[in-house]
């Protein structure tokens, strides 16, 4: 029995028992039938890790890099495809390792700023997955348009063990590097100086950054992977007064999207990845201008 049946296994009773209680018409079978519990499991479980690393990628002033690392990810998917490979989150991962690496080294050695590595990496893997596509994968079919935009309903038992795996992984090394990442956020020089290991945390927090966009691709789309990785949190910065009120809030976002955009993805019969991202979307709208118009006017004593 692998990771994934075992989770399932567990979980399964729980969402069973809930789905009297789930609204709508589709919506309840992401908590009957196994198919849409994967699903829904992995849409949770990265939403989760994203809403942390996330986090992570505001305080650091690093938000496009998962942008730019979803874009890489799409580059390795085509080449799957053009080659027949069985499962392409794999050369996903690959690729977006080995461009996580290469974009650190770039900035650390002072080579390239981290913006312009980015912008040449997501430009330049995105043309070549697409180029590739034309010339030898037979264009853009369905399948390459669940990999763009998400398509939760096509995680296979492959993808869930990844999708669990990275997340465990993601989890684990955050907590042992958080301390070490929040001080050499804080004061760079002064993390170097007290004989922290600067560059390692931040060459591993660039490969797990990649592993967490790998593990979002079907959940939400290589183009859309900034939904969760970066809106959440930034919503989340409205409300919290310190790091971990923002992690707290960033997950309740998250979650919120999440939920909320399959919901009505299913009940409107739209693509969940960008249902998730334009519910994601509302949501800091909706905060952002309460903070900025409504509040101010509910509380014009503190202006």
């Amino acid at each position: 029995m692998d990771i994934g049946e075992i989770v399932l296994a567990i979980i399964s009773p729980i969402l069973e028992f809930i789905s009297p209680m789930v609204p709508g018409e589709t919506f309840p079978y992401f908590f009957t039938m196994e198919l849409f519990q994967r699903a829904l499991i992995s849409a949770i479980i990265v939403t989760i890790v994203a809403g942390l690393m996330g986090s992570f990628l505001l305080i650091r002033n690093l938000a496009l890099i998962g942008d730019g690392l979803a874009h890489v990810s799409f580059g390795g998917v085509a080449v799957a495809i053009v080659l027949g490979a069985a499962s392409p989150l794999w050369y996903a991962m690959l690729f977006s390792v080995v461009a996580a690496i290469l974009i650190y080294e770039m900035q650390a050695r002072e080579l390239l700023t981290g913006d312009a590595s980015i912008a040449i990496f997501l430009t330049g893997m995105l043309a070549l997955g697409l180029v590739m596509l034309r010339v030898w994968g037979g264009g853009i079919t369905s399948d390459i348009h669940s990999y763009l935009f998400g398509n939760i309903l096509l995680i296979d038992s492959a993808s869930f063990n990844l999708i669990i795996y990275n997340s465990m992984l993601v989890v684990v090394c955050l907590a042992l590097i958080h301390p070490i990442l929040l001080a050499s956020t804080v004061d760079p020089m002064a993390a170097r100086v007290q004989g922290l290991p600067v560059r390692e945390v931040g060459l591993l927090f660039s490969v797990l950054t990649a592993a967490v966009v790998v593990s979002m691709v079907q959940v939400v789309g290589t183009l859309l992977v900034t939904a969760l990785l970066v809106t959440p949190a930034a919503t989340a910065q409205f409300f919290g007064r310190s790091f971990r009120s923002c992690l707290i809030w960033t997950q309740i976002f998250g979650l919120l999207s999440v939920l909320l955009g399959l919901y009505l993805s299913a009940e409107s019969d739209t693509g969940s990845g960008t249902m998730i991202a334009l519910v994601a979307a509302l949501i800091f709208a909706i905060v952002a201008v309460y903070h900025a118009v409504i509040k101010p006017r509910l509380n014009p004593s503190r202006n």
